[in-house]
């Protein structure tokens, strides 16, 4: 579902309904340059729930761009179909949304270092690495490059919705509801943007149950994903607030599976979107007694970046 939403003027956002589930080893992240040159260098704690971010205003219209050019009928494609079959009329489409995304990654790349927040300067940077890799597959693209350009505009969504829990509240009003987690062992180092690497090159070990998990929570909340997330708690019907209810647990459950997946991977990235993930859920969880429109972005947050892992496993191979 594209959603129009307004940060400060009204600004078009690309979101999706709740039921999108976003559907090697680690590469080594290592500095280049100085780490002072990251707002986030210091940022090696437990990953929180944001409640502000300088980057946030200026990644808005990067992806309100980006999501216009994808209007050419690219969305609709058939990602089936090799390059070596493609009418005239979609070569241009894959051209332009490749030529879109390449400018998307060159806007990004200062965010990376702008970003105060770990967690969001990951996501930037896989970004930026997943929309170049997908880009310079469309000369020669395939099927299985889908996943690529599934990972990039995944990425976009989380933090769109990551900024937009910030914008409208509902990051601040829920934050104080979430308990701290603890810090990691090994934090991913900040790297120049320039030179992104997708955070998976090979198969990670965790990736086929974390598929299995994903597909598990969307089975579970079933009921509750058709539920119009426009309606807030106090209007919802006697049978509606049940379900409601009966998915505050669920979403405690698969939270806590995230995170437990995440610490089963040697990969501090896969790890930090584990935990970001499930901290977000948590938050969604705790909200939903006093649910309102705002809260569906902390919810948003959790699927995609859940997505973002799903499509990068995906992109080498694991499925």
């Amino acid at each position: 579902m594209l959603a129009v939403i307004a940060i400060t003027a009204v600004v078009s956002i690309s979101l999706s309904s709740r039921d999108e589930d976003g559907n090697e080893g680690p590469t080594a992240n290592t500095a280049s340059g100085s780490d002072s040159e990251f707002a986030s260098a210091n940022d090696t704690g437990p990953i929180t729930i944001i409640t502000e971010d300088p980057s946030c205003a200026a990644w808005i219209p990067i992806n309100n761009t980006f999501v216009d050019t994808t209007k050419n009928g690219w969305r609709d494609r058939d990602p089936s179909i090799p390059a070596s079959a493609w009418t005239p009329e979609q070569r241009k489409q894959y051209q332009d949304v490749g030529n879109a995304l390449g400018a998307a990654a060159d806007q990004t790349e200062p965010l990376v270092k702008l970003t105060t927040h770990r967690a969001l300067r990951e996501l930037y940077a896989q970004f930026i690495a997943y929309a170049r890799t997908y880009a310079d597959t469309i000369p020669t693209y395939t099927s299985d490059d889908d996943h690529l350009a599934r990972a990039a505009t995944i990425a976009t969504k989380a933090l769109s919705a990551i900024c937009q829990a910030v914008s409208f509240g509902s990051a601040a009003a829920r934050v104080p509801l979430v308990l701290e987690g603890h810090a990691p062992d090994d934090v991913a180092q900040p790297r120049d943007p320039a030179h992104s690497e997708r955070f998976l090159t090979n198969p990670d070990p965790v990736c086929r149950d974390w598929q299995a998990a994903s597909d598990q929570f969307l089975t579970d909340v079933a009921d509750w994903l058709k539920i119009d997330p426009s309606v807030p708690a106090g209007q919802w019907s006697t049978e509606q607030k049940a379900i409601n209810d009966a998915a505050i647990p669920v979403m405690r459950q698969s939270a806590d599976k995230l995170e437990e997946l995440g610490s089963r991977s040697d990969n501090p990235t896969l790890q930090d979107f584990a935990t970001l993930a499930a901290q977000y859920r948590r938050a969604y969880a705790q909200a939903i007694p006093t649910y309102t429109t705002a809260d569906n972005h902390l919810y948003d947050a959790s699927i995609f970046t859940v997505g973002v892992v799903n499509e990068a496993c995906k992109a080498v191979g694991d499925r």
